[in-house]
C-alpha cells in the first residue's frame, strides 16, 4: 500500500479560485496526495456553505484531484479545532482574499492553525472566482398611440 499525504485544506469564498486549484495541483504533484476540503459556515449560513462546498468538490474533482468535504464552524478556529485529528491530517493549506480584503488574516488564522496544529500550513491567497455580474436594462416604454403622442416630447399629454 502506498503513503498518502493528507492535507486539511481551509477555504471559504476562495474554495473555488484558481489560485487555490493550482496550489493543490502542485501539492498533488509532489507525490500520492488526498485532500479534505473544510469550508466554515462564516455568517451563519450553513446552506449557502453547502452550495458552496459542493460547487468547489466539483470543481476539484474535475482537476483530477482526491478530495472530500464538510461544512464546519462558523467560527474559523473553532472549525479547525474540530476537524483536527494528528492521526489523520499532514499537514494544512489556508485560502484567504488578499490582505485588506481578508477577516482571517485579520485574526492571523493562518498561525494560529499552525500553533494549534503544531504541523506545517502552507497559506495561499486567492481571488474569489468571478461572479457575472447582474446587468441592467431600463424597462420598456409601452407604446401608445393618441392624439398627443407626437406632443409627449415637449412634455404635454402625458399621464400625471
Amino acid at each position: 500500500m502506498e503513503w498518502k499525504t493528507s492535507v486539511l485544506v481551509v477555504a471559504n469564498v476562495t474554495a473555488s479560485s484558481d489560485d487555490l486549484l493550482a496550489a493543490l495541483k502542485a501539492r498533488a504533484d509532489q507525490g500520492p496526495t488526498e485532500f479534505t476540503l473544510l469550508l466554515p459556515a462564516t455568517g451563519g449560513d450553513s446552506g449557502g456553505a453547502s452550495r458552496e462546498l459542493t460547487r468547489a468538490l466539483e470543481r476539484l474533482r474535475e482537476s483530477g484531484l482526491e478530495v472530500s468535504g464538510s461544512v464546519g464552524d462558523r467560527d474559523p478556529v473553532v472549525a479547525v479545532h474540530e476537524a483536527w485529528d494528528p492521526r489523520r491530517f499532514d499537514e494544512v493549506i489556508v485560502s484567504t482574499l488578499p490582505t485588506g480584503a481578508s477577516r482571517w488574516l485579520q485574526i492571523d488564522l493562518p498561525h494560529r492553525i499552525e500553533r494549534m496544529c503544531d504541523v506545517p500550513v502552507r497559506h495561499v491567497v486567492s481571488k474569489p472566482p468571478e461572479k457575472p455580474r447582474p446587468t441592467y436594462a431600463p424597462p420598456e416604454k409601452p407604446e401608445h398611440h393618441g392624439l398627443f403622442t407626437p406632443l409627449e416630447v415637449l412634455g404635454w399629454g402625458g399621464k400625471r
